[in-house]
């Protein structure tokens, strides 16, 4: 991904490098610490903080799930964490990665994972609020076993556009199309969070199977909680993240093609039955 401003000194064969060398190379801070930088907020004592800091573990029973946050709000920003989801029968959990601000109107940027029954995949759902409305998913199925080891996941939210990744692949981007009247989350901070809970009544096959709570407890592991971003308070909510144009380049772009033609599996753009008035005005203005 091709990024204007960088910190980081590249070779003279820097046109050669993978996209996805660029961003690891962009968002390199310091190793997060849970200790540190997050706080538990909900389960009870579900919600475990391991390895002295570097890990971090979510459980759910039948009787309640769990969840934690991050210390500090952020206006823009590359948000990164490595998860291995709940293994096996995962049928109605959900395992949350998400941006959020508080309040009515709020603005929100979703990594969901949905559980499945043994042996079918996991549904990785995206979408983007803005001044609290949504309807803006796009799903996929990975192209490996999220729950067999760590993988990244990342959210890279700036003012022109917000960019999800997996292992640095780019699989979508949302475009701030502000002027055409689409709204985008531009003006309120929002906090790092993530939860693990039971949505039987809608996350697996539409709801059509429900949790098997003989299997519980089901647990999902978080580690390397790393943010390279605008802190709130830091001079009036800026910082040098947005001026850094993050866009993708050609190998960025055929990469989340791929990703697109070979693993998504909804597209709200796409939904005619949902959207009989037609899609969206930002669809049009995007090949992705």
């Amino acid at each position: 991904m091709g990024i204007s401003s960088n910190p980081c000194r590249f070779p003279p064969n820097f046109a050669l490098l993978s996209a996805f060398v660029v961003l690891a190379c962009f968002a390199a801070p310091s190793a997060g610490n849970f200790y540190r930088d997050a706080e538990i907020t909900w389960g009870d004592g579900r919600a475990k903080i391991l390895e002295g800091g570097r890990g971090l573990s979510l459980s759910l029973d039948q009787y309640s799930g769990s969840g934690f946050q991050s210390k500090n709000e952020y206006l823009y920003g590359r948000f990164d964490l490595q998860l291995k989801l709940v293994p096996g029968n995962s049928a109605g959990t959900v395992t949350t990665f998400f941006l959020s601000s508080q309040g009515e109107g709020h603005d929100e940027i979703d990594f969901e994972f949905l559980g499945n029954v043994s042996g079918e995949p996991y549904t990785v759902h995206t979408n983007v609020y803005a001044g609290g409305k949504g309807d803006k998913e796009q799903q996929f199925h990975l192209w490996f076993d999220p729950t067999a080891a760590f993988h990244t996941y990342s959210i890279v939210w700036h003012p022109q556009r917000i960019i999800f990744l997996v292992d640095n692949s780019p699989i979508r981007i949302f475009n701030n199309h502000k002027s055409i009247g689409i709204p985008f989350p531009t003006s309120q901070p929002m906090r790092v969070h993530c939860s693990l809970w039971n949505a039987d009544d809608w996350a697996t096959q539409g709801g059509r199977v429900k949790t098997d709570w003989t299997k519980a407890p089901f647990v999902a592991y978080y580690r390397n909680f790393k943010i390279d971003g605008c802190p709130v308070g830091t001079s009036g909510g800026s910082c040098g993240f947005q001026s850094q144009t993050q866009e993708l380049d050609a190998k960025g772009r055929n990469r989340m093609r791929w990703v697109q033609q070979k693993h998504m599996i909804y597209n709200y753009c796409a939904d005619v039955r949902r959207f009989p008035q037609g899609s969206s005005a930002e669809c049009k203005r995007s090949r992705f």
